[in-house]
């Protein structure tokens, strides 16, 4: 049994470490929220435009048949957003696992592989693997900036312009909720116009609460809605098909088609982001729950040997004391 001074200073431990995990938890609640209001700042841009492309898309055969064109995929562009921190939980492994399946997938077929990593975990992952990279984006997963994701997106549709390369793919976690992130693997060029179609824009931006009953209760009761200011009982009505293109319909998908590719990759990064901070509150909130639990073992453990301590020296004092 260790003795009264080794659990006083296991407990002194324990509570400096829990300071530390309180403290980046509560600055990860800080960060979380300013990325929520980046991301809602950037929905209803993000919505309208890829609510009028893809109908629009959907709607023309033709204009749908010039950029969804299949090809052969011979070289082939993955854009893997992490983070260049860890303590996240499971955030930067899950995102690297999906990456290594999607590398071996493509080598298996014999297809050449670019990887364009956001933040350092997946640089140092794609160098230990000996992938080819496209340069070091370290700092936008730290800092993110529409400006840096327009020029990913330029030089990626003139590849693609240019046959150099044959498929774009991104590899980053959804931000759905405080407590949930959902990881995703979604193809930005060609444009699966169905894809697009069928994703998932509902999103609680505006709650920090992560434990498990609140999260089942908002989704039981439309929270998530009508926290992004949508009636759980209203219904999306599409849009109007019929659609007159001035000046002409190659004019319009030039200009809308690179500013479609430019914000995927502005809001996958958002996305990324906020679901780091996210991961980081739960994995440090995890982390102090945990040092409060041991600390109360480590209590009552120290309070069992202070009081066998005392009874062991009442009862020497006694056997003296009848001895004499």
């Amino acid at each position: 049994m260790p003795s009264l001074k080794e659990i006083k200073n296991r407990i002194a431990s324990v509570q400096s470490t829990r300071k530390i995990t309180s403290a980046m938890k509560m600055v990860a609640s800080s960060k979380l929220h300013h990325a929520q209001v980046m991301i809602e700042n950037m929905l209803p841009y993000e919505n309208l435009l890829e609510s009028m492309l893809k109908t629009y898309l959907e709607a023309e055969v033709d204009a749908r048949a010039i950029i969804t064109r299949s090809r052969d995929v011979k070289k082939a562009v993955l854009i893997v957003f992490a983070s260049n921190s860890s303590l996240c939980g499971g955030f930067n492994a899950n995102v690297l696992k999906l990456m290594q399946r999607a590398i071996d997938d493509y080598q298996k077929k014999g297809i050449e592989v670019i990887v364009y990593p956001i933040g350092r975990k997946v640089s140092e992952k794609v160098n230990k693997l000996g992938i080819k990279s496209a340069g070091t984006f370290n700092t936008l997963a730290d800092k993110p900036n529409a400006h840096d994701c327009i020029k990913i997106g330029h030089e990626l549709q003139r590849l693609f312009a240019e046959g150099e390369i044959d498929s774009v793919e991104m590899i980053y976690h959804h931000f759905k909720s405080a407590g949930s992130q959902i990881l995703q693997h979604k193809k930005l060029l060609p444009i699966d116009v169905q894809e697009a179609m069928d994703y998932d824009h509902v999103r609680d931006l505006r709650n920090n609460v992560i434990t498990a009953d609140s999260q089942s209760y908002l989704e039981e009761h439309g929270g998530h809605k009508a926290l992004d200011g949508v009636s759980s009982e209203s219904k999306a009505k599409p849009l109007n098909d019929n659609y007159i293109v001035e000046p002409d319909r190659e004019t319009v998908l030039k200009a809308l088609i690179p500013r479609y590719v430019n914000l995927m990759i502005y809001t996958a990064l958002l996305d990324s982001n906020a679901s780091e901070h996210a991961a980081r509150m739960v994995a440090m909130q995890t982390a102090t729950d945990n040092a409060d639990e041991l600390l109360r073992l480590l209590n009552l453990q120290y309070n069992k040997s202070r009081q066998q301590a005392i009874t062991s020296e009442l009862l020497d004092i006694v056997g003296g004391s009848v001895n004499n």
